[in-house]
């Protein structure tokens, strides 16, 4: 793996951070559990951003406007800005190719804590510039699992979704969601606690905040077969459950500040 990474390591686990994309790759609690996905190889392809850890979307979530698919700072290089013992802290800001496609002034900060809490991702965006904007976004967590097909994500049972998999049809959660095939939900206005459990793992509490929305995705075996960045089965391995703001954008005025987060704790 030819990319540029930080790592954290404490008492609690193990972070890696990859310069590329800001992105985090790897957390592994205490006892040496990988608890993010990324396929077992991994590179760099020009304008494309890494598979699995956690991706950051910015200004734009998926494909919902005319930037490229979530947004403008997955294929760039990130700065360190502070490192502690519990601590990473990186950053991006605009520049001359982002005003091309998005004319706003910007600065990210990404923090990552690892502690006996467990992990906490937080996203500070700053609108540096004299005008306001608007952005969605998201932090797209790759869950790593056993099976996901024995994987049962409970708190979402009687809410209102988008299933993009099928038509962008609004539909209502019956029940603990469960996956046997592609699954490409946006929960608005979700409950900001959820707990990941199954066969074969402890169970995972995952809490966020300033982000509105939940996502939930899994490719299942017939997208997944037209990656060329993840082996065709490695679908069962992964679930995304993302902390997003992208059902209905964000306003920031100028010199505006805001923070969204999510908690990782392994029960």
């Amino acid at each position: 793996m030819n990319i540029p990474v930080y790592t954290l390591s404490n008492p609690f686990g193990q972070l890696t951070v990859a310069e590329y994309g800001g992105q985090l790759l790897s957390w592994q609690s205490a006892e040496g559990v990988e608890h993010l996905y990324t396929p077992e190889r991994l590179g760099i392809q020009p304008s494309r951003s890494l598979r699995g850890g956690v991706p950051i979307c910015f200004p734009q979530f998926s494909g919902r406007g005319n930037l490229p698919k979530h947004g403008l700072v997955r294929t760039r290089p990130w700065r360190l800005l502070a490192q502690t013992e519990s601590a990473l802290i990186m950053a991006i800001s605009d520049d001359a190719e982002t005003r091309t496609l998005w004319p706003h002034a910007f600065e990210l900060i990404q923090t990552l804590i690892l502690d006996a809490q467990g992990l906490r991702i937080a996203l500070d965006v700053h609108n540096t510039g004299d005008m306001p904007f608007a952005f969605t976004g998201a932090l797209h967590t790759y869950l790593r699992v056993p099976d996901v097909t024995a994987c049962v994500l409970a708190g979402l049972h009687g809410c209102e979704y988008q299933d993009a998999a099928d038509g962008c049809r609004n539909k209502t959660q019956d029940g603990d969601l469960r996956v046997d095939g592609e699954v490409d939900r946006v929960f608005a206005d979700a409950p900001n606690a959820l707990v990941l459990h199954g066969d074969g793992m402890k169970a995972l509490h995952i809490t966020q905040g300033g982000f509105n929305d939940s996502v939930v995705w899994c490719p299942g075996p017939d997208l997944a077969a037209t990656f060329t960045d993840m082996p065709a089965d490695d679908w069962r391995h992964m679930l995304c459950v993302e902390a997003a703001a992208a059902a209905k954008p964000i306003a920031l005025p100028a010199g505006g500040h805001w923070q969204g987060w999510q908690h990782l704790t392994v029960l």
